[in-house]
């Protein structure tokens, strides 16, 4: 009689996560904008797990997951893989959503990796990843063989974060501690460097993140408590943002990524949340507050966003990678582009409690 509970215990394909469909930016009765789709922190998430094998860790113990543990960056492509580096594993996890499989890169060998912390993949699949204890970027191909690596600790100090431009065939790898971001081909051939520390256009002070758009435009955050936008030869173009907690500042700017709208998106670790803007960098909407609920961050780092505009965002103290999408105005009510400020901004010095407007 003890196989039947057992059958139902273990019986289930994978995890089933419950999320809330009603969070969504501006709250009503404005028409959403962005909406809160799930979190993924396990590879029960897109797994399916045979119920014996669910039955065998029962009984002889060991792990039926894997959960993440301090995600830092996010890739997702069009085939369905979401890409996340993982310091706490020290590994890249791969959640593939359309075949339902698990898996790891850079777990031993050659391509063993240490301090993950950047992630990106090219159109032809092969992913990216850079490493601040080898000081290096280690590339794999799209079944997450190792391929090669380059860089050294001659030319990298701590490379974070990464972002392939396909046309151009480049890489490019911004530096936090030489204040740069460095250009490479697809081969690891160094071609140019931009930057340098200051305040100054153009300059970086300890840059964390960037993005490169449909038109290869380059866009970085740094500790200057602004977004720079770069053309693809590291020609500065504009600027946007500046230090403080009200509405369109930055306490500590981190992932940013743009939609196909031009819609700039940027995750604040302190604020604990995702602000929007438009290409002026004229504040649109932000989302997210500090928390562990639905649509909530702790520590947001790495941020992406899709060829379908859905928004990944590496929440590391929370151990998952939010996931959002962005909803188009329908055209016969609006502009097809987000239009006023709204939600709540939070304060960096107590977190919870809303800015005065």
């Amino acid at each position: 009689m003890l196989l039947l509970p057992i059958v139902i215990l273990f019986g289930c394909g994978g995890k089933s996560v419950k999320t809330d469909p009603n969070i969504v930016w501006p709250p009503p009765p404005e028409a959403p904008r962005i909406k809160f789709i799930k979190t993924i922190s396990s590879s029960e998430d897109v797994e399916e797990k045979k119920w014996m094998d669910r039955f065998k860790a029962f009984l002889f113990g060991g792990k039926t997951s894997a959960n993440l543990v301090k995600p830092y960056a996010v890739f997702a492509t069009s085939d369905g893989r979401i890409y996340v580096a993982d310091s706490g594993w020290r590994k890249v996890l791969v959640f593939d959503e359309l075949q339902k499989k698990f898996s790891m890169i850079g777990v031993d060998g050659p391509g063993a990796l240490s301090g993950p912390l950047g992630v990106t993949v090219d159109q032809e699949g092969r992913v990216y990843v850079s490493d601040t204890v080898h000081r290096k970027v280690f590339v794999y191909d799209p079944e997450g063989k190792f391929l090669f690596s380059f860089g050294d600790e001659n030319q990298m100090e701590r490379p974070v974060g990464l972002a392939v431009n396909n046309v151009l065939q480049r890489v490019y790898v911004v530096d936090t501690r030489k204040h740069l971001a460095l250009v490479y081909n697809m081969e690891g051939k160094f071609l140019f460097e931009f930057g340098g520390r200051g305040t100054e256009d153009g300059k970086f002070n300890f840059p964390a993140n960037l993005f490169i758009d449909s038109a290869g435009k380059v866009y970085v955050t740094d500790m200057n408590f602004r977004v720079q936008i770069f053309d693809a030869e590291g020609k500065f173009l504009s600027k946007f943002g500046s230090v403080g907690t009200g509405f369109g500042q930055f306490s500590l700017p981190k992932g940013v990524g743009v939609d196909s709208k031009g819609h700039i998106y940027v995750a604040d670790s302190r604020f604990n949340n995702v602000q929007i803007f438009d290409p002026s960098g004229r504040l649109l909407l932000f989302f997210g507050e500090f928390g562990g609920q639905d649509g909530q961050f702790w520590l947001p780092a790495g941020l992406t966003v899709d060829q379908n505009n859905r928004i990944y965002v590496a929440d590391q103290y929370n151990h998952r990678i939010n996931v959002f999408q962005y909803i188009d105005a329908p055209s016969a009510q609006g502009p097809s582009t987000l239009s006023e400020p709204s939600g709540v901004l939070l304060s960096s010095e107590k977190q919870g409690v809303p800015l005065a407007q």
